[in-house]
C-alpha cells in the first residue's frame, strides 16, 4: 500500500485570480480581493501623479484608486467596462485597510499549483516576477510596494 508524502516544501494548490489590465495580466491571491466594483469616476485633485486617479466611496470609506500601469511605467486607461479592485492593504498602517485598484473587466479564477512554470517576461517596475499557464503570461504584482508609492507621495 502506498501513502502519499508531504514535505515541508510541498504546496498545495490555492485559488489565484487573473486580472486583466490594459498592458499586462496581473496574478493575485484570491484572498487579496476584497470585492469588484463597477467603475465610478473618483474625485481627482490636481497636480497628483498620474497613477492616482483619485478617491472613491466604497462602504463608507475613501479609498486611493490607483493605475497599475501608470505606476509601473505604463499610462492610466480608463476603457468602456472598467471595474475597480478593492485590494486589501499589506502595509500594516492603522488607517489603511483598503485600495482600489484599475482593472478592464472581469477577474477569472485560475487554480494554481506547484506546476505553475516561471516566465522568460521582462518585468517593469513593481512587478516580482512573471509565470506562465499554458500559451498566457501573468505578472505578480509588488502590492507592498505599490502602496509605499502611496505613503511616499503622502496619499496616505
Amino acid at each position: 500500500m502506498s501513502q502519499a508524502v508531504t514535505t515541508p516544501n510541498s504546496m498545495t494548490s490555492l485559488t489565484g485570480l487573473l486580472v486583466p489590465l490594459v498592458d499586462r495580466t496581473l496574478l493575485l491571491p484570491n484572498v487579496a480581493v476584497a470585492e469588484l466594483i463597477p467603475y465610478r469616476a473618483p474625485q481627482v485633485t490636481p497636480g497628483m501623479p498620474a497613477w492616482f486617479l483619485g478617491q472613491m466611496a466604497w462602504r463608507d470609506l475613501s479609498l486611493p484608486l490607483l493605475s497599475f500601469e501608470a505606476a509601473s511605467d505604463g499610462q492610466p486607461h480608463i476603457r468602456p467596462g472598467a471595474r475597480v479592485a478593492v485590494i486589501n492593504a499589506l502595509g500594516g498602517r492603522p488607517k489603511v485597510k483598503f485600495l482600489a485598484l484599475l482593472v478592464q473587466g472581469i477577474p477569472r479564477s485560475l487554480k494554481v499549483g506547484a506546476e505553475l512554470a516561471r516566465a522568460n517576461a521582462p518585468l517593469a517596475p513593481l512587478e516580482l516576477d512573471a509565470v506562465s499557464f499554458g500559451e498566457e503570461v501573468a505578472k505578480i504584482p509588488d502590492l507592498l510596494a505599490l502602496e509605499q508609492m502611496l505613503a511616499d507621495a503622502g496619499l496616505i
